[in-house]
């Protein structure tokens, strides 16, 4: 049961409308559904779906392991307990971009990226990536338009071939992934302002900029990604790596000391928690049922 009040056909809509307006949006990285509900009430404009933070929190590397039941299971979870709009890691497609679109537009995301890196995959600020060629890739697109029912579910392409290729080939293949349909390019590791600028210039389409931690990319403010043409900026990581190091450090803290009462002020307090998951809303819910059934309504 979640207390949210949109649609997915409704949060498609709001983000198609929302990519028109002079402000870029920014969507934090959510790796369960209680974060994408944090994110949700600090203010932010949609969440994001890591593939990398999925393989993470299984505890494997983000070098294609994962699946698209895997995946998209996830994806649901997350997407459905907000009603902001959620864009989803598709990686290279899992094999399948007819059933990876079909899937996650019914499980009611808003919108996933596919890059052309082969199926192999590695992150994309690591060395040594392997691409496949314009012409796979373009099928790709065309197959992932094709696939869609609700023609406001977003097709973002991801490039990777800016560490492969250089600048210069990564804006032929962004001109023609645009040409195959794609709603929103993804330029992955542009390392600063130049090549961020660049793009925009070769670039009919929307723009996603991903701002991760310790990569390819210098690390630019939701303000100057704005003032490059850029519509949508992503923090993949952020908040699994946040919540990992205070884990770890907690973790320690525990073994040394041999109990927490040095770190009580490191953690989320219950009444938090209890306000995040709107315990009362539920409660309350739970009691309207209760006396619902006792009056004999069942």
């Amino acid at each position: 049961m979640h207390f949210t009040n949109k649609k997915p056909s409704e949060k498609r809509i709001e983000l198609k409308n929302n990519l028109k307006k002079q402000k870029i949006l920014r969507f934090p990285g959510a790796y369960n559904p209680l974060t994408s509900k944090l994110i949700s009430q600090i203010g932010f404009d949609g969440v994001y779906i890591s593939g990398a933070v999925m393989a993470n929190d299984l505890g494997i590397p983000d070098i294609g392991i994962t699946t698209l039941g895997e995946v998209s299971y996830r994806a649901n979870q997350i997407s459905r307990s907000t009603d902001l709009p959620s864009i989803v890691d598709a990686d290279t497609g899992f094999g399948d971009c007819f059933k990876t679109i079909k899937t996650f537009e019914k499980f009611g995301l808003t919108g996933c990226h596919i890059e052309d890196q082969i199926d192999q995959k590695r992150c994309g600020h690591l060395d040594n990536k392997e691409i496949i060629s314009l012409k796979e890739m373009v099928k790709k697109i065309d197959t992932s338009v094709r696939a869609k029912i609700d023609e406001n579910f977003l097709i973002i392409a991801r490039t990777d071939a800016n560490i492969v290729e250089g600048i210069k080939k990564t804006i032929d293949r962004i001109k023609a992934y645009e040409d195959a349909g794609a709603d929103i390019i993804f330029p992955e590791a542009m390392k600063d302002e130049n090549e961020f600028e660049k793009i925009r210039k070769n670039t009919k389409v929307s723009l996603l900029a991903n701002m991760t931690e310790f990569g390819k990319s210098k690390i630019l403010t939701h303000k100057q990604l704005e003032n490059l043409g850029y519509q949508i900026v992503i923090y993949p990581v952020t908040t699994q790596r946040l919540a990992m190091k205070n884990v770890e450090d907690g973790l320690r803290a525990i073994m040394r000391d041999g109990h927490q009462n040095n770190i009580i002020d490191k953690m989320q307090t219950r009444k938090r928690l209890y306000e995040l998951v709107e315990y009362e809303k539920y409660n309350t819910l739970d009691k309207k049922i209760t006396d619902f059934k006792t009056e004999g309504h069942e």
